[in-house]
């Protein structure tokens, strides 16, 4: 059977617009709804929010902190003092070195970013309901294939070969 010479550049570019139509606007909107939640149920401004889950994803140093949230060492310390203030952070000096501070949340540090991405999962399964099995599925299979196209391992394995 002869392969056809089909160009698939057309339907790239179309899935392409597509996914700039569709996929920052909805994570926009969900990043909305988390920051929403933070400010108006817990009293937490955008930038402490962000200390707090740049923390809980492992990055416990000032100097960590800075640089994923791209502001200075000081504004982080500033904002750091407020959330030890409030219980939410620890500080640790390391024995073998004291001018290295560990930052680790506490126990309700991380009950407070358990219960925003709780009412934020509301949130979207509300935003949800609505869809049947199908789309759904359609859903799933879609991410699945975005996650597979850019994920990083899949690109170094592609260069090995």
């Amino acid at each position: 059977m002869k392969k056809e010479n089909f160009s698939t550049e057309p339907i790239v570019n179309k899935a392409i617009d597509r996914f700039w139509e569709t996929v920052p606007p909805v994570w926009g909107r969900i990043r909305g709804n988390v920051r929403g939640i933070a400010m108006e149920n817990y009293n937490l401004t955008v930038e402490q929010f962000h200390i707090l889950r740049h923390i809980r994803k492992g990055n416990h140093s000032v100097s960590d902190l800075a640089d994923a949230q791209q502001i200075s060492r000081s504004a982080i310390s500033q904002a750091l003092d407020l959330l030890v203030g409030k219980g939410l952070v620890t500080r640790y000096e390391q024995a073998e070195d004291r001018r290295y501070v560990q930052l680790e949340l506490t126990e309700s540090g991380n009950a407070l970013i358990n219960a925003i991405f709780k009412k934020n999962r509301a949130w979207m399964m509300k935003k949800m309901a609505s869809l049947n099995i199908e789309e759904l599925n359609n859903i799933l299979k879609a991410m699945e294939v975005l996650k597979n196209t850019f994920d990083p391992l899949v690109d170094e394995h592609q260069k090995g070969n």
